[in-house]
């Protein structure tokens, strides 16, 4: 489960894309233009130290992208190429945002949602005690697999990240691997087959078919 709080960011999230998406190899949109937010899902980190949180967003006019990202209190070492940019959260204080395919804490979390339909985390908040449920956003499906699921982090360091063309879906891929799993994350996703070797899907309000988040290679 994912505690969250009720606190604000300096810059938004949505604000720290701006100036970031136009320089990746996937973008697609206007550059410059607001983000918008379409839907998001969340992952637990089991040592409960790294937010792992994946948006779903739009510049401008332009398609759906997939931003997976991770929450650190401290920066990651070796992981400049990934580095998002800093955000000062009311509770937490100063965050530093990577794009979680550089994170070692993401991919054996991934894995588990490819390979096992382990779903994403409920998100609630903590309000005189109680707990506060916040309803999901979107579903998530995951694949069956029966294969077993790479334990993480993979390494204290950041993971081997690259962008690839292959795939059952045209446009952005970024591939990265876990134990002997290899993952694409679809960073434009859009209603596809999902593959035999196992697949993640999601739908939201307004997107009734499913698109193709993920998938192992």
């Amino acid at each position: 489960m994912a505690l969250l709080h009720r606190a604000e960011l300096r810059p938004s999230k949505l604000e720290l894309l701006v100036p970031w998406l136009p320089g990746r190899s996937w973008f697609a949109g206007e550059a410059g233009a607001e983000v918008t937010r379409v839907a998001a899902y969340r992952f637990d980190d089991p040592a409960g130290e790294v937010g792992v949180e994946t948006l779903l967003v739009r510049a401008g006019a332009g398609p759906v992208l997939q931003v997976p990202l991770t929450y650190r209190g401290a920066p990651l070492d070796g992981a400049d190429d990934f580095f998002v940019g800093l955000v000062e959260h009311s509770v937490l204080g100063r965050r530093w945002v990577y794009d979680a395919c550089g994170d070692p804490v993401y991919p054996p979390l991934l894995a588990a949602a490819v390979l096992a339909d382990a779903g994403q985390a409920e998100e609630y908040f903590e309000v005189d005690g109680k707990r506060e449920v916040r309803p999901a956003s979107m579903t998530l499906t995951g694949s069956r697999t029966g294969r077993p699921v790479p334990a993480g982090p993979v390494s204290a360091g950041p993971v081997s990240a690259a962008s690839a063309p292959a795939g059952p879906v045209d446009g952005g891929v970024t591939v990265i691997r876990v134990g002997d799993v290899e993952l694409a994350v679809v960073r434009r996703p859009v209603p596809a087959d999902v593959p035999a070797a196992g697949g993640l899907t999601g739908a939201w309000p307004g997107q009734d078919e499913p698109v193709l988040l993920a998938h192992a290679r």
